[in-house]
């Protein structure tokens, strides 16, 4: 990666532009209020579900296994999803997976209606639920580097995480409490019908959304790429060229280059592993959160959707100042500082007395994932080539969003025994997790290149 290039930027291109400071522009609008109602409807079925689940049993691995029932579609199907963002318009497949999700939920609604929900056909509708949204957040992840410029991708990812946490938690949670008061299949009537929106902006995206873009790359850019001789686990990444508007072909699109490109990728690999079991530990920890508060901290079912807007505001508050973060002290810092943060929220939480403690210290955990989330996104959009992104991506989400379904139901069984018990185990594999992972990344992001675009912008 060229040191000249990306810090000095193109002569002819706006300073504001070269700081990552410049509007992000009207096709990533489209692309941002698509995604603010599809979590709209997301948060409504994703809040409605557990809690029409507590109607029908009071088992906690139960209640665990619908967690874990959504990431199972990552295990099985997240290579898959990333072959056809990566083969076919990434519009139209966001389309597709809105079409599928919304249908489920007006099918479970129908089943709620006539009373022939079940525990079975939570599990059933979670599934192919999350079919839909392995297809969906794969192809929206792929479209950002297509919609914005290089040095906005931290900001980018930031904005579009911001409206996923105020949607989820200020708007569909507690929404969904009130209108479940009213009627448990309400929120799933209205979740449904949320969908036809990013349905039809989906489809407005320019041609630079629909396919993998071709690549401008100079000769100084080519001889940049350097080797990482001083570290022998961190390889340097590949570099994401300025998009220009030609679509790939779509031959040769194939999982073994993509299974190939991470596994000679060391840097990339171990931050997987890393992410992997990062994210099994906060899964595990959380499989209890809301038999924890109903149980152990008396909280009303009606009010469980204001506990959790409790907790967003950490959550919106991380995804709002980690760009920052990450423009003044690095993706590297910013990442490690967030495990350190999460582990410390984790272990407050199951130490928790009473419900606003509890709320307020899960609140810091959620504060410390929205921030590593942000970095940790546009760190893959920066590295991997975008001819690979949908497959490298489904990579990645099969091996770490695999492993959360094991790790939810483990969560939920230690959770028969105590309730707390989780979080606080939870909290020791993070801080374990991110001491041992200090050289990676600190040393590892700033040899792979991925420091130079977030500490100029």
């Amino acid at each position: 990666m060229s040191m000249t290039s990306d810090t000095k930027g193109d002569a002819t291109e706006p300073a504001a532009e070269r700081g990552g400071k410049g509007p992000l522009g009207r096709d990533f609008g489209k692309l941002w209020t698509a995604a603010m109602f599809s979590n709209l409807a997301d948060g409504l079925g994703r809040t409605a579900v557990p809690l029409i689940a507590t109607t029908l049993t009071q088992d906690p691995l139960a209640i665990a296994a619908i967690g874990a029932i959504a990431f199972v579609p990552w295990l099985i199907f997240g290579l898959p999803a990333g072959m056809l963002v990566d083969r076919y318009d990434r519009r139209i497949i966001m389309a597709v997976a809105n079409t599928i999700r919304g249908g489920v939920a007006l099918w479970l609604a129908i089943l709620t209606v006539t009373g022939q929900i079940s525990i079975w056909t939570l599990f059933i509708g979670t599934l192919v639920f999350g079919l839909g949204e392995t297809l969906f957040d794969n192809a929206t992840n792929a479209v950002i580097p297509g919609v914005v410029k290089r040095p906005h991708l931290d900001r980018a990812n930031g904005r579009m995480q911001a409206a996923q946490v105020t949607i989820d938690n200020f708007v569909a949670t507690p929404i969904a409490g009130v209108l479940l008061a009213v009627s448990l299949a309400l929120p799933l009537w209205i979740g449904g019908a949320a969908y036809i929106v990013p349905i039809a902006l989906a489809l407005m995206l320019p041609i630079s959304a629909a396919r993998p873009l071709l690549a401008r790359r100079t000769a100084s850019e080519a001889d940049a790429l350097v080797s990482d001789a001083g570290a022998p686990d961190i390889e340097v990444g590949t570099p994401v060229p300025e998009p220009v508007p030609t679509p790939l072909p779509r031959s040769n699109v194939s999982a073994r280059e993509a299974v190939s490109y991470l596994w000679h990728a060391h840097y990339l690999r171990a931050m997987v592993l890393f992410t992997a079991i990062i994210g099994s530990a906060f899964s595990f920890a959380q499989a209890p959160l809301i038999l924890f508060f109903l149980d152990a901290l008396s909280v009303a079912p009606a009010a469980i959707g204001f506990v959790t807007a409790g907790i967003g505001v950490g959550a919106l508050i991380g995804s709002i100042v980690a760009s920052g973060l990450v423009s003044r002290f690095g993706r590297g810092p910013v990442m490690l500082g967030a495990n350190f943060v999460g582990a410390l929220g984790l272990l407050l939480t199951g130490l928790a007395p009473e419900v606003f403690t509890a709320v307020a210290a899960f609140g810091l955990a959620a504060l410390a994932v929205s921030i590593w989330n942000v970095p940790w996104g546009a760190l893959r959009q920066q590295i991997v080539p975008p001819h690979l992104f949908g497959r490298v991506l489904g990579i990645i989400r099969m091996v770490t969003w695999g492993l959360f379904p094991i790790a939810t139901l483990l969560g939920g069984w230690v959770a028969r025994y105590d309730l707390r018990a989780p979080m606080l185990i939870g909290a020791g594999v993070v801080l374990v997790a991110a001491l041992c992972a200090i050289r990676v990344l600190l040393v590892g992001t700033k040899e792979a290149g991925a420091e130079v675009d977030a500490r100029t912008a």
